[in-house]
């Protein structure tokens, strides 16, 4: 699929910025995704601006919301006219873990153990939250919070668990 520009007009549900998608575009999206279900991985710009985003439908419409980091002030700025380019992203989504996170997991068979059993959708979350943090103290304080949690020492939001 070729990327499409259209100009929209930023709108907002409850706190939320997006814009809806011409019909022609999203039937274009729909064919290169091979798919018509939420979510649907999209790329291209906004004023400009680069973003990869998910396509939502929320409440029987597609949206493509517009965060911060695709526009500034963006909340502050519904009611304008903006330009958007969008097409389906079908490159790989690999996040690679933290090398301290990896380590610190491997350290202990009950820790990588429980590690894989993890459901992948909550090992790409541990995964991306350390990616995520910004200073190596936070890095740190974060991974062993994790750790006691895979160790089952403690809930995964870092509460001691009651004996049963």
């Amino acid at each position: 699929m070729q990327t499409q520009s259209f100009k929209a007009r930023l709108e907002i549900i409850g706190i939320n910025p997006f814009v809806f998608l011409p019909e022609k575009i999203l039937n274009g999206i729909f064919m290169a995704s091979g798919k018509c279900k939420s979510p649907i991985p999209v790329k291209g710009t906004v004023n400009g601006k680069p973003f990869r985003q998910n396509l939502m439908k929320h409440l029987g419409e597609w949206r493509l919301y517009i965060n911060l980091t695709m526009l500034k002030n963006s909340p502050k700025r519904v009611g304008e006219m903006i330009e958007v380019s969008v097409e389906f992203d079908d490159s790989e989504k690999a996040v690679s873990i933290h090398p301290e996170l990896d380590k610190a997991i491997r350290e202990s068979p009950l820790t990588m153990k429980n590690f894989e059993n993890l459901i992948p959708s909550a090992k790409l979350e541990l995964i991306r939250y350390i990616n995520n943090l910004k200073t190596e103290a936070a890095i740190k304080r974060n991974i062993e919070k994790i750790i006691k949690y895979l160790k089952g020492e403690t809930d995964f939001f870092g509460k001691k668990i009651k004996n049963r």
